[in-house]
């Protein structure tokens, strides 16, 4: 049995042994529910939370975090789990926890906020708003106890709770202070008139000039893999038109980086799969947490990869990703890709899952296997955690020919005694505590994750990938995108049933636009492309700016509808941060869905949105690499190569075609009978074309199409000419 105690609006529940659960028992979040048995009062972001502070006029504790986020749980086990400081909370504070992959509008406004107040943004994000919202001091991480030139929290909380009692009018300044640095992040107008491919270099040459030379990737320690800049510097590769000497440093920046990152320990060898980032600058040591979006758009440039370089690491690395995706991050039953895999199984492991002492090693290998794979992966006495300098993580130090010649065997015998070595080590790693996968499905990471997988499908010609993305498209329309509207999550992990729908993002409705007209280029099914547009047609009537151009990341309330807090302020997103900025990415597919309707209004409102920020955006260098990307669609002619038939001539035209990746370059696949159900500008061309027996090919640029062709090398030719 139990009982309920109701104080105000905090229902507390206490179970039969005295076990104790506050509101979040009632969430549907994964991150949220781990904290229901906190002595802390939560409760989720909402308007009884509010309410509550302004009834008892008091300030509002806010902790954003996440399920993968180890600080988030080290601070959650240092503090929110102690009865003391659950105390003073509870006594001084409205206490309401978020989880920012459910709900990025609330995040990314509170970052700005505590960014300008302490310099430092992150998770966990700490904050304390007035009773309306509004926040007057924050920073991420507060030990238990003074330590490193860091307040404890408790001294932090009793501090703030004076300061809002009695200095009510300083708390208000800062607010405001506040505030302002919300609306300056990220809303501002940076407009300049015709950018063209100046700006591009810009911005390509913002990237190369942070370039490791030694150990890939841009910038130092810690180092994140910066998919958008690396597709950038892959599509300035494919271009026969560009500058020479340009290109080749392109082209070693990009071959560089995917070797470096696909040998470093970012990389799970054993599973597959990257990491979300590397403390260090070599790629050794990273923070183990394992995110979908940063797989899915590392895939894709690993799948760009080859397609431009035909570099077969590229495949073997990009073919890894999908194994660890196909195995940890998807319901293979309905559909759908999950949010993450957490770090660590506990707070007392940190890494520990992943990483190798020697002696571990050695209980599972033979000396043969112990020999090849230590030399190898660089598994040694002295390993590279500080908090156990025994222990490894697995990276690639040398070649196998090296590794063969250390452990006195051939090269072939090494390949075969390292294959069965990373087959019993993984078989081990699983008999380990598993780091918690959070089943959350949210529409925006799903659209990216099918783009992803529709890639693979097509250039590496893994049908098992073409039919998993279909599947989850159509699952994700089906349960997200209801009345011309879009949900930002389809479904919480562990049958949990969310209570309340959260309403789409910008990026929702953007990143799902362009998976499903993915799914129409390579399908010819019509419904997905015209459920793309739809889609565009909402994202317009529900972000566009169309009084100053570009794109907000969230709705404009609607008449009478209460606001809370930050979420009063409209953004507009142009930073890559996690994820590709929502206005380059809605820009990206605009100019898309220009190109094959003629709708002259979607290109000029793509030429808007990017005019928006032209005269600011290079000061973002990597962090604008969408925004780049964006850019070159809208200079440079959609080129856009059409593949009809349905045999083994058509697949290897549609091979051709897929060579080079060039962001502008779009490849569509139909069958005869398809050609009746066209977009409008294809409509007007593809029907009138001459008689062709057998599959063939055709390519238009601009407003020109070059004559059909059947043979592979007269494909490339004109591909040639185009590029």
């Amino acid at each position: 049995m139990s009982n309920k105690q109701r104080h105000d609006d905090v229902e507390v529940v206490t179970g039969p042994l005295g076990s104790r659960k506050n509101l979040l028992s009632g969430a549907a979040s994964a991150y949220l529910r781990s904290a229901m048995h906190q002595p802390v009062d939560w409760m989720e972001w909402g308007e009884k939370a509010f309410d509550r502070a302004l009834r008892e006029d008091k300030a509002i504790l806010l902790d954003i975090g996440a399920v993968w986020c180890h600080w988030c749980h080290v601070m959650d086990r240092e503090s929110y789990e102690d009865a003391a400081t659950a105390e003073l909370i509870n006594e001084h504070f409205v206490a309401v926890k978020v989880d920012r992959d459910e709900r990025p509008d609330v995040d990314t406004r509170y970052q700005a906020a505590v960014a300008a107040i302490s310099g430092q943004g992150g998770w966990p994000l700490t904050a304390f708003l007035t009773s309306e919202g509004k926040p007057f001091f924050g920073g991420t991480y507060f030990p238990p106890q003074d330590r490193h030139g860091r307040p404890s929290f408790r001294r932090v909380l009793l501090t703030m709770a004076e300061a809002f009692q009695n200095r009510r009018s300083e708390v208000e300044e800062s607010a405001g202070s506040a505030v302002s640095a919300i609306e300056h992040n990220e809303s501002f107008s940076g407009r300049s008139g015709d950018p063209g491919l100046e700006l591009v270099e810009k911005l390509v040459l913002s990237a190369l000039q942070q370039f490791d030379g030694r150990s890939g990737g841009f910038g130092s320690q810690p180092k994140f893999p910066h998919s958008g800049a690396i597709d950038l510097l892959i599509d300035l590769s494919s271009r026969t038109s560009a500058n020479a000497g340009l290109v080749a440093r392109a082209k070693t920046a990009v071959m560089v980086t995917l070797d470096k990152m696909s040998k470093g320990g970012i990389y799970d060898h054993l599973a597959g799969g990257f990491h979300r980032y590397s403390v260090d600058e070599q790629w050794i040591v990273p923070h183990f947490e394992k995110m979908a979006y940063d797989n899915s758009e590392l895939l894709k440039n690993y799948v760009h990869g080859f397609q431009t370089f035909a570099e077969p690491e590229c495949d073997r690395v990009a073919r890894d990703i999908m194994r660890w995706m196909d195995e940890w991050l998807t319901d293979r039953d309905l559909g759908g890709f999950y949010a993450s895999q957490d770090a660590d199984f506990s707070l007392d492991d940190d890494g520990d899952y992943f990483t190798w002492t020697r002696d571990e090693a050695a209980e599972v290998l033979t000396a043969g296997e112990l020999a090849v794979a230590a030399s190898f992966y660089d598994i040694g006495e002295i390993g590279d955690m500080h908090h156990n300098v025994a222990k490894n993580v697995l990276h690639v130090t040398e070649t196998l020919a090296a590794a063969a010649r250390a452990a006195g065997v051939t090269v072939g015998d090494a390949e075969t005694l390292l294959a069965s070595a990373k087959a019993k080590m993984y078989a081990a790693r699983k008999l380990r505590p598993t780091p918690y996968v959070d089943k959350t499905v949210y529409v925006g990471w799903n659209g990216m994750c099918i783009s992803a997988y529709l890639l693979v499908g097509r250039v590496l010609h893994a049908d098992e990938a073409t039919a998993f993305a279909l599947k989850t498209l159509d699952r994700v329309l089906a349960s997200a995108w209801v009345d011309g509207a879009m949900a930002h999550v389809v479904a919480y992990g562990e049958g949990v049933e969310g209570s309340k729908r959260v309403a789409g993002t910008l990026e929702d409705y953007v990143f799902l636009g362009h998976a499903a007209l993915d799914a129409w280029e390579l399908t010819g099914e019509m419904r997905y492309f015209d459920v793309s547009e739809a889609i565009l047609r909402a994202a317009l009537d529900r972000f566009y700016d169309h009084s100053g151009d570009a794109f907000f990341d969230t709705q404009a309330p609607k008449d009478g509808e209460r606001v809370l807090g930050a979420l009063s302020t409209r953004r507009k997103p142009l930073q890559d941060s996690p994820t590709p900025a929502g206005n380059s990415v809605a820009a990206a597919l605009l100019l898309r869905m220009e190109s094959l309707t003629g709708k002259e209004e979607y290109a000029a409102k793509a030429q808007a949105t990017i005019e928006n920020f032209a005269g600011v955006v290079e000061h973002f260098g990597l962090f604008a690499a969408s925004y780049g990307l964006a850019l070159q669609r809208l200079v440079q002619d959609p080129i856009q190569v059409c593949v009809i038939g349905d045999d083994e001539d058509a697949r290897r035209l549609e091979s051709v075609a897929l060579s080079r990746f060039a962001v502008n370059k779009s490849v569509v696949r139909l069958r005869k009978d398809q050609l009746d159900a066209l977009p409008p500008a294809l409509a007007q061309t593809l029907p009138f074309l001459p008689p062709m027996a057998g599959s063939f090919a055709v390519v238009c640029s601009g407003n020109v199409c070059q004559p059909p062709v059947s043979g592979a090398e007269e494909l490339m030719e004109q591909l040639n000419r185009t590029l």
